[in-house]
């Protein structure tokens, strides 16, 4: 049976995966909070337990393929795939952008499943959604661990989220962190220029 978001929030603090501080998100937005999936996703029970719910809610969809965008939501398009008992594969970045590298491909016609760690603007997801309709796929859904939106992002598909926040975040000339010459911190995975 899928957590609720209580029990999931309980995981990202016992795991040390939910951070207070001045944050450069991978979106280019400033918060005081962020999601370190990473910390959960390294436990196997947590992960597994996390990501039954996207699983659990995909599950009589027609689906060939789960893909994610590197790195963050490589391990749970591969857990959400593997409660399936689907193909996992991952889009990563070349040039800045999001592609497919390493032999992945998607066929006309194929059913993609689009899966990803956290979501504040959706700009990754958006750009996979992207690839797998330009190699001819259909996206049947997107899933997600944290959605910082608390659902105001929308694919124009279903989707379903392990937990959903409306978690504030600021532009960089708004942000009242910066004001306070609170040094600014960029844990995720992305390169992106302050």
């Amino acid at each position: 049976m899928p957590l609720t978001d209580n029990e999931t929030m309980e995981i990202f603090l016992k795991t040390g995966a939910l951070l207070q501080g001045h944050f450069l998100l991978t979106s280019g937005r400033h918060s005081n909070q962020y999601f370190q999936c990473a910390k959960v996703l390294q436990y196997m029970n947590y992960t597994e337990l996390i990501c039954n719910k996207i699983a659990d809610y995909f599950k009589n969809y027609e689906i060939d393929t789960v893909i994610a965008p590197a790195i963050g939501g490589i391990v749970v398009g591969q857990e959400v795939a593997r409660q399936l008992g689907k193909k996992s594969i991952f889009a990563e970045r070349e040039d800045k952008n999001l592609t497919l590298r390493r032999g992945f491909s998607i066929q006309p016609g194929e059913k993609v499943l689009v899966c990803e760690d956290v979501v504040t603007t959706g700009g990754s997801v958006f750009e996979v959604i992207d690839i797998v309709r330009e190699n001819g796929g259909e996206v049947v859904g997107v899933g997600m661990i944290v959605d910082r939106s608390n659902g105001n992002v929308l694919f124009g598909v279903p989707q379903v989220s392990a937990l959903k926040l409306d978690v504030v975040s600021y532009s960089p000339n708004e942000c009242p962190l910066c004001k306070e010459n609170i040094p600014v911190v960029k844990p995720g995975s992305r390169k992106i220029s302050k």
